[in-house]
């Protein structure tokens, strides 16, 4: 078996669910506006929305590596995937007010920073997934559909438990951003290693 032979197909359940992820955000970032994000209802539509793409995006890497179809359009589209719809809800969530403008721009400036950077170094550095970066990522996932929630906009009983998991989800995106910034650090110095190991042995 040749290797284009063994290569698997681009059209595969994985970067099926990717594309979908990547047609979620625009429909995310519109539900989550409505009424100035004021909406309950298409806060909770927004909220369902981001869940599913978390869900997917955790399915389609699952499927991908245990079935062995991991595709270069996926190596390319899974990562913009990601940085897409996390990149619309703290844009949209600093629209209405609800995220600082300048843990956004930080944040999206380390994100797509490395994304560009990992894509770009892909065919000569590997550099696997660490640790501070699995944390980052559940934490700002966990966070950012917290506040997607309308826990601000709900009256009457809901006033108390809504504030307390508002601050909370405030929480744990703060430790989402010292993770963002670490594991951003970490991957800069782990490119730099091998880039000058490679350029060493040249």
């Amino acid at each position: 078996m040749t290797e284009a032979e063994a290569k698997p197909s681009n059209w595969n359940i994985p970067n099926a669910l990717t594309t979908l992820r990547i047609l979620m955000v625009p429909l995310f970032g519109w539900a989550l506006l409505q009424d100035g994000g004021d909406s309950v209802g298409w806060r909770v539509v927004a909220f369902v929305i981001f869940a599913l793409a978390m869900v997917t995006d955790k399915i389609d890497g699952d499927i991908a590596r245990s079935r062995n179809l991991v595709t270069d359009f996926g190596k390319i589209a899974d990562p913009i995937a990601d940085k897409a719809i996390t990149g619309m809800a703290f844009i949209g969530l600093s629209i209405v007010g609800d995220v600082w403008w300048w843990v956004t721009i930080l944040v999206l400036v380390r994100e797509w920073s490395i994304t560009l950077l990992r894509l770009s170094i892909m065919k000569n550095v590997v550099i696997p997934a660490a640790q501070s970066g699995k944390i980052k990522t559940a934490l700002q996932g966990v966070a950012l559909a917290g506040l997607a929630l309308p826990l601000r906009q709900v009256d009457g009983w809901m006033d108390l438990p809504g504030d307390v998991l508002f601050y909370a989800s405030q929480a744990l995106l703060a430790g989402a951003v010292a993770m963002t910034v670490w594991s951003g650090y970490e991957f800069y110095r782990e490119a730099w290693k091998q880039r000058h190991a490679l350029s060493g042995r040249g």
